[in-house]
């Protein structure tokens, strides 16, 4: 989306927007592909029971209410929170051009910090004491060099990263609500990151994280950032996960390399081996990313205006919803192999797909990817 197809909603469109992303099994990609389809979310509300219904959904389809959205805003309101739509101009433009952009982002302290363009330090929770030193450097130079500093605000590096930047701005990304404080002993930091930078987070006002939100928090650090350092990760580490998300996302890769007797530097050493950038200042950063603060990029795929959709797409019938279904196992299978292997126009298997996520009888993973759930589904991406 464009910066000339942006535009402010009114608190009627903002509560449509809230509604169809806190409905049952829409997730930002679903939330996308149903504003494409329908033009405006509040034409995708009147059709989601009927989707899930067509998809053979086993009760009734939960549609979040008018009441539960104003609720939410009243919360946010109180807390001191606003809310920002994926077509409102103050939404980060980086993440903005992401196919899984959060809809609808909660945001405490000052929504100008969201302008500058921002990097990304993650790292480890049991940091060492020279790899935190070496994180709040980073963070400074960077932020003095005119970035925003975006990081995860848990122990270790992420809190040291938050620290070096401070006064200047910095992002905290959190998996639960923004008002919810985790760890717990970051309470005055997050009090002073609301002063001073943001804190964002797609979850509602009052959401106490859990394991299976943290890997959707880190696409969102990435998300935000031209490029993400990696300052100390062990090999299996939510870091890493950070910094794949950041290379499927088009973003640079950092990492400060270390002893192959810390296993904290395991993961960095990785990142290296498989071509990451090394780091060893924030000069290295700054070299790397200096022509890209600006980038000319092409309009992302967004939704479409509010008020016209796009061309409809043919409806599925049953036998094409059986042909489907049958492609699909409990192992994740390509969108792509679904088309080839059905014989099925692109657009009647995603508008299966569609139904089907719709209905929880599928589950999404990353690389456009379906797998059937046999179980309660996931929380979407």
């Amino acid at each position: 989306m464009t910066e000339a197809a942006t535009k402010p909603l009114g608190d009627d469109e903002r509560l449509d927007w809230l509604r169809l992303i806190r409905s049952e099994n829409v997730g930002p990609v679903v939330f996308r592909q149903l504003l494409e389809r329908y033009g405006s979310p509040a034409a995708a509300l009147e059709a989601l029971p009927d989707l899930a219904r067509r998809a053979g959904a086993g009760r009734r389809f939960r549609v979040c209410s008018t009441a539960e959205a104003e609720a939410e805003t009243k919360a946010a309101r109180k807390a001191g929170a606003q809310l920002i739509a994926l077509c409102e101009p103050a939404y980060p433009d980086l993440l903005r051009s992401l196919n899984d952009a959060p809809p609808v982002l909660v945001l405490l302290g000052n929504v100008e910090v969201l302008d500058p363009p921002s990097t990304g330090i993650v790292g480890a929770r049991n940091a060492s004491a020279n790899g935190r030193r070496l994180a709040g450097r980073l963070a400074a130079d960077l932020a003095e060099a005119g970035f925003a500093v975006a990081s995860g605000m848990a122990r270790g590096i992420d809190t040291a990263a938050h620290l070096g930047a401070l006064p200047r701005p910095t992002i905290a990304v959190l998996a639960g609500g923004v008002d919810v404080v985790y760890p717990p002993e970051n309470a005055a930091l997050h009090a002073e990151i609301c002063r001073q930078g943001a804190v964002i987070s797609e979850m509602p006002i009052g959401t106490t994280p859990q394991a299976r939100h943290f890997p959707r928090r880190n696409r969102l650090i990435s998300g935000l950032s031209l490029g993400v350092v990696v300052v100390e990760a062990a090999k299996r580490s939510g870091s890493l996960i950070t910094a794949r998300f950041a290379g499927d996302q088009g973003r640079e890769v950092f990492a400060v390399p270390g002893s192959p007797l810390d296993p904290r530097a395991g993961g960095c050493n990785q990142l290296l081996r498989e071509g990451a950038t090394l780091v060893e200042s924030a000069a290295d950063v700054i070299e790397a990313l200096g022509s890209l603060r600006r980038p000319e990029r092409a309009a992302p795929r967004a939704p479409h205006s509010l008020a016209q959709a796009v061309p409809p797409a043919p409806e599925p019938g049953d036998a094409e919803r059986a042909v489907v279904e049958e492609l699909l196992g409990a192992e994740p299978i390509q969108v792509d192999d679904i088309v080839r292997q059905s014989s099925l126009p692109t657009a009647v298997v995603h508008g299966v797909l569609l139904e089907l996520e719709l209905a929880g009888k599928v589950e999404r993973h990353p690389g456009n990817r379906f797998a059937r759930l046999y179980k309660a589904p996931a929380d979407p991406l």
